[in-house]
């Protein structure tokens, strides 16, 4: 019955503990390119041709390049 309890409670409080208020004046920290999903461009376009390299498929990303990887 504890472990059931804690199993169900702890999911909870972790996602509690991701909430934060943001005050206006800290806004100017979240808009940083760091923040973002695709801040750094060179490592985007370095993912993107791995990922194409390794899916042998190119093409929707605007990475060019064949399956080989040497392009």
């Amino acid at each position: 019955m504890r472990a059931r309890f804690f199993l169900l409670i702890a999911p909870a409080l972790l996602a509690l503990a991701g909430c934060a208020t943001v005050q206006p004046w800290e806004k100017g920290n979240l808009a940083k390119p760091e923040m973002t999903f695709g801040g750094d461009k060179l490592e985007t376009r370095y993912a993107d041709h791995i990922y194409t390299s390794r899916e042998a498929a190119s093409g929707g990303a605007g990475v060019g390049g064949g399956g080989c990887g040497c392009n």
